[in-house]
């Protein structure tokens, strides 16, 4: 039974991973910039394409489908092995900056982190390569991709508590989820206040509730835009008269 399980699963993630037709990159950041911005710990969301990505995008209402943590290299480039992500096919692996290239992408960098702790999240996270894909997640949005229901919004976060929960199987984000939670780094905990004092308590969510985009809604997280942070001057941009570019397209067409 568990080899047909399996057999299925592969199946369902070889179609849930092909790209759909319409994709559009809005961010025009290269690879190379991200490169001199990224630290280690830093998390790379991706808007992806794939069958997957609709059905995850559609259930949290966000254009970020996938997460990967940046790990560092010994020589960093954009085609080191320095990302590490939680893959339908591959499961827990290293791949490069250069697989979404052609992607819209963003940084999320936690605050604070000492390099005990940074260290302690790398190797968290190190100590998890090999897992496999959480075949429970497959089934879970195969269901929801197929028959496209009509969710309310206040009912899809639900509905993405997926995962089997063993400790040999992984998700994109519920992964990281779970590394920042073992060094009680917060990403969207509940909070109260504690009866009897005006102390503000915390309260960490189970990390198979966690999705893409939670990290960028956190406010615990930074978002870093290699543009700005390589310096930028809107003073130095050259526009286009509008009549020249209604000019151009005009001829791109008639071509």
């Amino acid at each position: 039974m568990l080899r047909i399980t399996r057999t299925i699963g592969s199946y369902l993630a070889s179609f849930l991973s092909k790209p759909r037709p319409g994709y559009q990159q809005h961010d025009t950041t290269s690879m190379e910039s991200i490169l001199k911005v990224i630290k280690p710990g830093d998390i790379l969301l991706v808007d992806g394409n794939s069958r997957i990505s609709t059905a995850i995008k559609y259930l949290t209402q966000s254009t970020w489908s996938h997460a990967c943590l940046y790990m560092g290299a010994p020589e960093p480039s954009t085609e080191a092995l320095s990302l590490v992500e939680a893959d339908l096919n591959n499961g827990v692996t290293m791949v490069p900056l250069s697989k979404y290239a052609d992607y819209n992408v963003r940084i999320c960098r936690p605050v604070g982190l000492n390099e005990a702790e940074r260290k302690s999240l790398l190797d968290f996270v190190q100590e998890r390569i090999g897992f496999r894909y959480d075949l429970k997640n497959i089934f879970d949005l195969m269901r929801y991709l197929i028959q496209n229901p009509a969710v309310p919004t206040q009912y899809r976060r639900s509905m993405l508590s997926l995962g089997s929960g063993e400790p040999t199987k992984a998700i994109c984000s519920t992964l990281i989820a779970q590394a920042f939670q073992s060094i009680g780094y917060p990403i969207l905990p509940r909070s109260s206040v504690a009866e009897g004092s005006d102390e503000q308590m915390f309260e960490a969510r189970h990390h198979t509730h966690y999705v893409p985009r939670d990290f960028d809604l956190s406010p615990y997280f930074c978002v870093v835009k290699p543009t700005l942070e390589l310096g930028f001057d809107f003073h130095v941009l050259r526009w286009r008269e509008p009549e020249k570019q209604e000019a151009e397209l005009e001829l791109a067409q008639r071509q």
